[in-house]
């Protein structure tokens, strides 16, 4: 008997295994500010909350190490009168040693994967600082990476075609 499956095609022993560990995460950048407890607000402050999230891609020196950033912008104000209580604007950043993703799979793998792998705790960073800021703990929903990188190409590419226009 041959270990070559009949249709000719080749095991899947045989094909890159892909290779990620995250080297290192640390906060590159924050800024928090309580303008509540600077300015005051009048009547009830019920929060309306908006979060933006950009990310960005680096290769480092290293062979096969990458820099992913989560970079959030969080900002907090009031529902009735659009008074801001909070400004949460965060860097994250996470060092990984990727192998095996082919290069042409690299770029999505990058801007999904590792985002995914890091943002629980960008999350437990976020609710500590709005707790110790003197709000209750902001608590992110979970960020779907594949939709923000999805739209980020719509927009790319609306972007190109408006150049050709």
């Amino acid at each position: 008997m041959s270990d070559t499956p009949e249709n000719g095609a080749e095991p899947a022993q045989q094909q890159a295994q892909v290779k990620s560990r995250v080297l290192a995460q640390y906060i590159r950048d924050m800024s928090f500010e309580n303008i509540l407890a600077q300015k005051g607000v009048s009547g009830d402050a019920q929060p309306e909350i908006q979060v933006q999230v950009n990310l960005d891609a680096r290769k480092r020196s290293a062979d096969n190490q990458y820099e992913i950033i989560t970079k959030l912008n969080i900002t907090s104000k009031t529902k009735d009168k659009g008074e801001p209580l909070f400004v949460l604007e965060i860097e994250y950043a996470g060092v990984f040693h990727v192998e095996g993703v082919p290069e042409e799979q690299m770029h999505p793998y990058l801007l999904i994967e590792c985002p995914r792998i890091t943002f629980p705790f960008l999350r437990r960073i976020v609710s500590d600082v709005t707790r110790d800021g003197g709000f209750p703990p902001l608590n992110l929903e979970t960020i779907d990476f594949l939709a923000l990188y999805r739209t980020e190409l719509a927009r790319r590419a609306e972007t190109e075609k408006a150049k050709v226009n």
